[in-house]
């Protein structure tokens, strides 16, 4: 199969596209024709050999990526033939024979990929394959930082990054739970694509008069809560427009480099809902499940539509280099 590896920790230019072995699924296990894996900013860091929110890979080379969708070609001892031939999607998690907690992640990026089939979701017939995949790990994102929002009407929801995978989907699931939405994006293009995903607002995060505008159009009614990717001055400035029971939720700040920096929180005001809290507010036996099956269900049922940007397998440097320098909308997916 064809796969982008990475053999030595650095820049984009590291990740090559090459031919290396075919993976065997294991008993338990399933093999994906892969028509679509998602790419993450964190993957970036990983890249980089950064220790970060999850750890690095322990050996190299090694093969990116932890989210897939394709076809179900081929299946390891134990594994039910009705899965053959399926249409998939999988956030793979760690490495293959690699617990959890240790420090290997990858496989995504490639033709071929294995995974526990208790891991697999079919794909609901109306998403495609790209689709699939920002909402196995964007989707599942989103789903998890929705907890902490109870949305409604009389809610001002202010969203940062609102061109993003993430942002695409809070805007959208904030306008179908009634409230007004100020979405936040750096550039026309982007800001003008925030406003036909439905937020009632999109502003320019570079322009600096931007506050003021946010202030004029809400001519004095306050904003109830902030859902901030994004850190720094411009966590700053929104946490600013926030009422006396606003709240800011924070779930990453690339703005301040996620992995080097530092989110920008306030006392009594803001709540960070990374991972781990994500899981623990799903709560049951496989929580992380519980939020993918959501996000699937919430496309599937046409009331969230994921943006997605593509590249080819082969661009996957490309690909990284636009996550890096903010180039990108929506989720980021590699097609082989």
């Amino acid at each position: 199969m064809h796969a982008i590896r990475l053999h030595t920790f650095g820049p984009a230019e590291n990740l090559t596209y090459e031919q290396t072995d075919d993976p065997a699924p294991a008993p338990g296990q399933v093999r994906i024709a892969v028509r679509a894996a998602g790419v993450h900013l964190l993957d970036t860091a990983l890249r980089e050999g950064q220790q970060g929110p999850l750890p690095r890979p322990a050996t190299l080379p090694t093969i990116p990526g932890r989210e897939v969708a394709g076809v179900v070609e081929s299946l390891g001892d134990g594994v039910a033939e009705l899965w053959l031939g399926k249409r998939v999607t999988a956030h793979l998690g760690f490495a293959l024979g690699v617990p959890p907690g240790s420090s290997s992640t990858g496989g995504g990026y490639a033709e071929l990929a294995v995974t526990e089939v208790e891991r697999v979701h079919e794909i609901p017939g109306n998403l495609d394959f790209a689709q699939a995949v920002a909402m196995i790990g964007t989707g599942r994102t989103a789903m998890g930082i929705l907890q902490f929002a109870d949305l409604g009407p009389d809610s001002v929801a202010v969203i940062p990054a609102a061109a993003g995978g993430i942002g695409t989907l809070l805007v959208q699931h904030a306008k179908n739970a009634g409230a007004s939405v100020i979405g936040l994006a750096g550039g026309p293009s982007k800001t003008a694509q925030v406003h036909a995903n439905g937020a009632d607002l999109a502003v320019d995060y570079k322009d600096s008069a931007w506050p003021g505008k946010v202030r004029a159009f809400l001519g004095g009614r306050p904003a109830t809560v902030v859902f901030d990717g994004v850190g720094g001055e411009i966590a700053r400035e929104c946490v600013a427009l926030l009422g006396p029971q606003g709240r800011h939720i924070v779930f990453g700040w690339s703005g301040e480099g996620i992995h080097d920096g530092q989110p920008y929180l306030v006392e009594g005001v803001s709540e960070q809902v990374l991972g781990p809290v994500m899981a623990q507010k799903a709560g049951g036996p496989n929580p992380i499940r519980t939020l993918e099956l959501r996000a699937l269900a919430e496309a599937a049922a046409g009331r969230l539509t994921p943006a997605v940007q593509r590249f080819p397998l082969a661009e996957a440097a490309a690909a990284h280099r636009a996550l890096e320098t903010r180039g990108t909308t929506g989720k980021v997916v590699l097609e082989p």
